[in-house]
Parts: C-alpha cells; structure tokens; sequence
C-alpha cells in the first residue's frame, strides 16, 4: 500500500523571510496596498529571491499578500467589506467552537498564557498576534478539526484587520478587557455566557472599526 508524504517542512531560510515580512506587514512597515519586489526583500533580508518567492506564495495563502500575474506581490488593502467578510466567518463559527470546547471541559491554560503575552507585546505585532493565539486558544480545543482549520485559515487576515484598526484608534485595551471576561466565563463552565460574550467582542470590533455606511 502506497503513503502519501508527509508535506515537506519550510527552509529556515524562507520561515525566516515569511515571519519577518509578516511582522513588517503587522507593524505597518509594510502597510496595505505596498508592492512586494522580490529583488528589494532580498536584498533587505539577506537572501536570493526565492526564499522570498516562497515565503510571498504562502502569505498569499493565509490572506496576507495579493499575488497578480499582471500586478505583482502586494500587501492585501483592508476594507469595510474585506474587514466584515474575515468577521462574518469568525461570527458564524468561533462562537459555537468556544462552546463546544467549554462543554468538553477542555484545558484553557493557553487562553491563558496568550493574555499575558498580549499584555507585556513589545509592539503591535506581537499584540495582534497573541490576540490571534488567545483566541485560536479557545476554539482549537473544540473537538472537531475541521472547525479549527477553517478558523485557522482566517487568523492572520483577523490580526491585518486589526492592525489596521488599532492604527486608526488603538482599543487594544478595551479588547483585552472584553478577552479576561470571556476567559473567565469559559473558566466557570458557562458555556452560553462565553459564546455570547464572545460573539458580542467580535461583532463589536468591526462595528467600531468598519461602520456599515448608510444603506
């Protein structure tokens, strides 16, 4: 019987590209609508274009980067209607994962533990990014995988959404507020009150961030 292999780790050289280009989106180094020249990141990294290439294709792939043939590499611009599509998946699912991983009475230690990193962030990418771990934390414990990539498959375009928001009006503080009470929610067994809280934290943010205009 023949095996599938298993998908080949990425080179160090181009894990090292891919996080670093993901920290300068996240920072607004590299903000939305900036092109991506392959020759310009690899004479800024230290390396040959294709580590680059490579690291481009898979942020590309998490929703990070817009690849064109015509256009080249771009970092992907962030709109209400980008903004509110990333959210209405989150709404849909993140809730009833939360309860189900509640239910199960799984261990939320590292809820815990992404709250703290979040507190402490050196800067606003590190911020963003324990935000994402806090509440990929509560769901990815739910007991369905599936469920858990397809919330995965939105995370770093949530932490792109809120980079951009907190630029424009910097509510981290009152999101960290909004994550200890669904926390401790989800810490006592509640699991309604901690889906609702939970939906109401992210259907707020992108009320804030990107009002709906006038109909």
């Amino acid at each position: 019987m023949a095996f599938a292999a298993a998908p080949s780790p990425i080179p160090s050289r181009t894990q090292y590209v891919l996080e670093a280009i993901k920290h300068a989106i996240l920072t607004g180094q590299l903000p939305p609508g900036k092109p991506l020249v392959e020759t310009e990141l690899a004479a800024r990294y230290g390396v040959s274009k294709t580590p680059v290439r490579e690291a481009l294709k898979t942020l590309a792939g998490t929703g990070l980067v817009d690849m064109s043939q015509y256009k080249g590499a771009t970092v992907r611009t962030v709109d209400a209607a980008m903004a509110r599509e990333v959210y209405d998946v989150r709404l849909l699912l993140e809730p009833e994962a939360l309860r189900r991983t509640i239910t199960r009475r799984a261990c939320l230690d590292a809820a815990g533990q992404a709250l703290a990193t979040a507190d402490t962030a050196a800067d606003q990418a590190e911020r963003s990014l324990a935000n994402r771990e806090f509440h990929r934390a509560l769901y990815l414990p739910c007991g369905n995988p599936l469920l858990a990539r397809m919330l995965d498959e939105v995370r770093d375009q949530a932490a792109l959404v809120s980079t951009v928001a907190w630029s424009a009006e910097p509510s981290w503080r009152r999101e960290a507020d909004e994550h200890r009470r669904i926390l401790g929610l989800a810490e006592a067994g509640d699991a309604d009150g901690a889906a609702r809280a939970l939906h109401d934290h992210i259907a707020s943010f992108v009320e804030r961030a990107f009002p709906e205009g006038p109909r």
